[in-house]
């Protein structure tokens, strides 16, 4: 399917046939639930740098937010992050979600994949795979690969949040501070948000997104002692929604997401 058509495809079909109609899954059901009773889902991460700035990102949000909620991948579960980005804030609409830790994180996969500069929508599956966020050909290439790889096991526990933090416990028996090429990280994110835009270049929109990312942080691999995040003070949207927790374990050299786990938490 050609880039351009993509804004099309998606207001026609709500995204949801874009993705199940190039893999070749039956509409009403994808193999994914059947995998999902059977417990043989490998997780895989699927990051979205975005921007409500952006004006090319709304189609890539939507696809994300069915991706999520579909789960059409045969063997993956899917474990997406909406991740927004700062640079972008400065052409007339100041993002309330985004955050210096992901343009950070960005750039570091600018570096990892070679490329000559950062851009939204960006897409990248498990660290291994980047593509502009709209090209769901290649995004479904690059997920049903990322479905038949072992993953390290990676077990959140113990995780609550009271007032704006999250406390909770990670459980990785392969990681240890010893293995100093490994790192992980936590995210935690809001279900869905919902921002009417006044201003820039999406001005007039509504703009929905799912599993926003509102803390970025590394946190000492190894460790099952109790750890914490800690949203953001002063921020225009303060959480009040249900948030989600995702834990991913990255290879320092290559950036892959060799491990990931995700719990979601009530308010």
């Amino acid at each position: 399917m050609r880039q351009r058509n993509l804004a099309w495809w998606l207001g026609a079909t709500t995204g949801a046939a874009a993705v199940i109609a190039i893999a070749g899954w039956p509409a009403r059901q994808s193999l994914a639930a059947t995998d999902a009773q059977s417990g043989s889902q490998q997780p895989v991460l699927v990051e979205l740098f975005t921007s409500e700035g952006c004006s090319s990102c709304p189609p890539a949000d939507i696809l994300l937010a069915k991706l999520d909620e579909l789960q059409p991948i045969p063997g993956a579960k899917l474990i997406v992050l909406s991740e927004h980005v700062t640079y972008w804030d400065h052409q007339g609409w100041r993002d309330p979600y985004s955050l210096d830790s992901v343009t950070d994180r960005q750039k570091w996969y600018e570096d990892k994949f070679g490329l000559s500069d950062v851009y939204t929508p960006q897409m990248v599956v498990d660290g291994a795979v980047q593509m502009t966020g709209t090209d769901v050909a290649k995004l479904v290439s690059a997920l049903k690969a990322a479905a038949t790889l072992p993953k390290e096991e990676i077990t959140i526990s113990d995780a609550a949040m009271t007032g704006d933090e999250v406390k909770f416990s990670v459980h990785a028996p392969g990681v240890t501070p010893e293995k100093s090429k490994q790192m992980l990280v936590a995210a935690l994110a809001e279900d869905e948000t919902e921002t009417p835009v006044k201003s820039g270049e999406n001005a007039g929109k509504t703009l929905r997104n799912v599993a926003v990312v509102r803390v970025l942080k590394e946190i000492s691999p190894g460790t099952e002692s109790e750890l914490a995040l800690k949203m953001p003070a002063g921020r225009d949207h303060p959480a009040i929604g249900p948030m989600r927790l995702v834990v991913f374990l990255v290879d320092k050299h290559s950036g892959h997401v060799v491990g990931a786990s995700e719990q979601k938490i009530a308010r």
